[in-house]
């Protein structure tokens, strides 16, 4: 039995301390209704969670109910994006520069990242142990190998970035939730307006992943963005390196 998953829609983080969301869904060869599942419909693995197990189509695909599906690259929407100060657009979006290398490294084989890989229109397939998750990309070859663990426990101090970053993985109920951080300053899609520009998260980038299971080939699939790192100006206490005490901190010595 084939499996797959489709976008609703997708949407990024673009501004200082602003979350936003993104959400997939499965299907198999014909299309089922979308509802939540009851806890006996879903597929479990021997100590009771739920088995994300098996080859899965990308949120790049458009599903049709037949069995050929077809595949679109997907963007992150611009209408659903948190509004950027200039600063941060100057960062989140580069202007064409003629080099490729620059303006899509993708297009000389260098890695797509994990944030152009998640709406990529490919099969992955999915992997599921008590002890960890490990899932293969077909575009590019990527996998991840997600270990479980306690629910918002910290990731190992040191790393270094990469393209996938690093990534952990707990049960919140039903819901398996994954949490990645070291990624390198990359592409965040496909994105090429007609001026031929990109966009770029930072190597303090921070993605949040939240899938469950809605029947036994379905899947809901949340993706919560934290692309820059930067302090706002109403907490910038240390303008010219003078520096003074948060709300905080001057309410803690009252």
């Amino acid at each position: 039995m084939r499996t797959c998953l489709r976008t609703s829609s997708l949407v990024a983080l673009a501004a200082v301390g602003v979350l936003s969301a993104a959400g997939l869904s499965g299907c198999s060869t014909a299309e089922a209704p979308q509802q939540a599942a009851n806890a006996q419909d879903i597929r479990r693995t021997a100590d009771g969670k739920p088995d994300f197990t098996g080859v899965w189509a990308g949120p790049g695909f458009r599903h049709t109910g037949k069995e050929t599906d077809s595949a679109t690259v997907r963007l992150y929407t611009d209408a659903k994006m948190a509004p950027l100060k200039p600063e941060g657009k100057s960062l989140f979006y580069r202007a064409h520069s003629g080099n490729v290398r620059i303006d899509d490294p993708t297009a000389i084989c260098l890695p797509n990242g994990l944030t152009r890989q998640i709406p990529s229109p490919y099969a992955q397939q999915w992997i599921q142990t008590a002890d960890q998750l490990v899932i293969l990309y077909e575009y590019m070859h990527f996998f991840r190998v997600v270990p479980f663990g306690a629910p918002n426990r910290t990731h190992a101090a040191g790393l270094e970035p990469t393209y996938m970053g690093d990534s952990i993985a707990w049960w919140d109920g039903d819901t398996l939730v994954i949490d990645t951080v070291s990624l390198n300053r990359w592409m965040l899609d496909a994105y090429h307006p007609d001026d031929g520009g990109s966009r770029w998260h930072s190597d303090r980038a921070h993605v949040v992943e939240r899938i469950k299971l809605t029947d036994r080939v379905n899947a809901s699939y949340d993706v919560t963005w934290k692309i820059f790192e930067f302090v706002c100006d109403d907490n910038d206490r240390c303008r010219g390196g003078n520096c003074t005490a948060s709300d905080a901190q001057k309410t803690s010595t009252q």
